[in-house]
């Protein structure tokens, strides 16, 4: 058994969007092992309902559904939902995954895949609030127009309030916790997916991305997150 962080108001609740028959019963037998609670769909259509019905935390998704694919799914998903959300693929195919990653999805696996790797994956992912964006007081980080607000989680630039996804506040927060420090993607992995966390590391760019596009800051003349060339990443706008 692979145990995961547990909560007392309820057990996690796990939702596979997967449309072949073996690999959702595989994929729900091995999260079921590690008690999580769960619901299989089989279509697009049919897992946007499931996932408004069941609020799940977690939400293993198919990129190759019939119908609506998860592509759109996912985006569907991010409406109403801040469950984490693992895509999986056939095809091993670069823009297969930044697509899926683009609209939301915090990580991908490649079929074929170890469920014991999905469940490490996801039991990395659980343990982040407890571990990333921990202020001693309490106190909100400001870099100009940014402030946020580690214990609750929130992200305003200008007064405005910022929608992140849970992945992305992660990553922010990594970053702004410790503003002095250029972070290397592989050491903003390991604070964020967790040190047993296997792929490709370009991952991180991805949510930078997605951070910068969101906070509305230009890379080129950036006002709070900073490229350090042949480092990575750090808070702080550039020279």
């Amino acid at each position: 058994m692979l145990p995961v962080p547990t909560d007392a108001a309820h057990a996690l609740r796990a939702l596979v969007i997967e449309d072949e028959v073996h690999m959702a019963g595989l994929i729900a037998s091995y999260l079921e092992r590690a008690d999580f609670e769960v619901e299989i769909a089989h279509d697009g259509t049919a897992g946007i309902h499931a996932a408004r019905a069941l609020d799940p935390d977690v939400v293993i998704l198919d990129l190759g559904l019939p119908g609506v694919d998860g592509v759109e799914v996912c985006r569907s998903l991010r409406t109403f939902s801040d469950a984490y959300v693992v895509i999986v693929t056939a095809r091993d195919d670069e823009v297969d995954k930044l697509i899926g990653l683009s609209v939301g999805a915090d990580d991908y696996l490649t079929k074929p895949f170890s469920p014991r790797e999905l469940v490490a994956r996801l039991r990395a992912m659980l343990r982040r609030p407890r571990r990333v964006g921990e202020s001693p007081a309490g106190e909100a980080w400001t870099f100009g127009e940014l402030k946020v607000d580690p214990t609750g989680r929130e992200v305003w630039v200008g007064g405005e309030s910022v929608n992140l996804t849970r992945t992305e506040f992660d990553v922010l927060a990594a970053l702004a916790r410790e503003p002095n420090v250029a972070f290397s993607r592989r050491q903003l992995i390991d604070a964020v997916w967790g040190g047993d966390w296997v792929g490709d590391e370009h991952l991180v760019d991805v949510h930078i991305g997605h951070l910068r596009r969101k906070l509305g800051d230009d890379a080129a003349a950036p006002r709070f997150i900073r490229t350090m060339r042949g480092v990575g990443y750090r808070m702080g706008a550039g020279e």
